[in-house]
């Protein structure tokens, strides 16, 4: 009996590549799909995506699978990039990330596979999916440095049952050797870093493209003035380069470090030191809460959090507010907590769900 049909997402980096190699080992039916999510200003040199589908298609030819390209620029546009400008405007700091596999790669991509055809999808993260009784649960992939399941962890049991995660048990180095092993030749291309729109490009430039600058005041901790900010949407929670305060530093010789934004009076405040008390949270409010489940767990279990994706998973409680907004209490405080980032839940290897962090 031969196996399913499976569409899998190339982006023309080494870990969709394999991913495609892999699945065809396995004797499944593969078609590559090229997925091109930004077209405002794709011939600047901060842009890639002509360069990374002539590597996906050169993968696809080397691997023997049919490729083809799709652009979901106008999708892009309207469900994830309007939400990140409207999130910084509010002075939040967004994922867009995490937007970008509800509505586009588990949404608008498992569509059009779907109409090709395919049973499944697959893409090149580092996650893993698993079926029990109850339904289908996100895992961690093998290479927790490389674990992904923090920007997956809005996907519904729907989504997830047709999603195949080829690279849940290799680690990045094996995803590399294999590359070379079997001849891609973007077995050493670079990851892509950043948005993914906005790739290595200064990030306040592209921001100041569609947001005003709003100047106002920097305080301390005391209440003294110590300039003057750009724009409070240009700043984010922990943010260390860039605040525009120079040497000012009263003589301790520690660094200055964003830690509040007044949105009413249009001030910045920040501190001197990485341990200053004002950039430690040890409760941490959500709302938009997803469950993959479809329920939250349970009240009087251990489980653990994350509220930014390079953060290791640090204990806590749960407790449900209403359907869509829960508290997770810390046991030790942590760090720059970011209004808009995600507060992702788990029990052991397990990705339960995560809110919208709004305090």
């Amino acid at each position: 009996m031969s196996k399913p049909k499976v569409v899998i997402g190339m982006s023309g980096g080494v870990d969709s590549s394999v991913a495609a190699w892999l699945l065809k080992e396995q004797g499944y039916q593969v078609t590559g799909l090229f997925m091109k999510n930004w077209q405002e200003d794709d011939t600047e040199q901060y842009c890639s995506s002509r360069q990374d589908f002539l590597d996906a298609v050169s993968v696809a030819d080397r691997i023997g699978i049919d490729i083809e390209a799709v652009n979901f620029a106008e999708e892009y546009k309207d469900r994830v990039f309007s939400y990140f400008l409207q999130e910084y405007e509010a002075g939040r700091t967004p994922n867009p990330d995490i937007l970008c596999n509800t509505e586009i790669k588990f949404k608008a991509f498992l569509d059009h596979a779907l109409s090709l055809g395919a049973e499944k999808i697959a893409t090149g993260h580092y996650a893993g999916v698993r079926q029990t009784k109850e339904g289908f649960e996100l895992l961690k992939a093998r290479d927790l440095s490389k674990d992904q399941s923090y920007f997956l962890h809005r996907l519904t049991q729907e989504q997830l049952s047709k999603a195949i995660f080829p690279l849940q048990n290799l680690l990045k180095t094996d995803v590399r050797q294999l590359a070379q092993k079997i001849g891609l030749h973007n077995y050493a291309k670079k990851d892509s870093t950043g948005i993914c729109f906005i790739g290595e490009r200064p990030f306040r430039e592209f921001l100041n493209r569609y947001l005003p600058s709003k100047p106002g005041p920097i305080f301390d901790d005391t209440g003294k003035q110590l300039g003057e900010h750009m724009g409070l949407a240009f700043y984010t929670l922990g943010q260390r380069k860039g605040i525009g305060i120079g040497g000012s530093k009263n003589g301790s010789g520690e660094p200055w470090f964003v830690a509040r934004k007044d949105m009413a009076s249009n001030s910045l405040y920040v501190v001197q030191g990485h341990e200053h008390p004002w950039l430690k949270t040890a409760t941490v409010h959500s709302q938009q809460s997803h469950w993959i489940a479809g329920n939250p767990p349970l009240e009087n279990v251990s489980l653990a959090a994350k509220t930014r994706y390079r953060q290791q998973d640090a204990a806590c409680h749960l407790k449900q507010q209403d359907t869509l907004s829960f508290t997770l209490q810390f046991e030790s405080a942590q760090w720059a907590v970011t209004p808009g980032q995600s507060a992702v839940v788990y029990a052991d290897n397990v990705c339960l769900g995560g809110g919208i962090i709004t305090a």
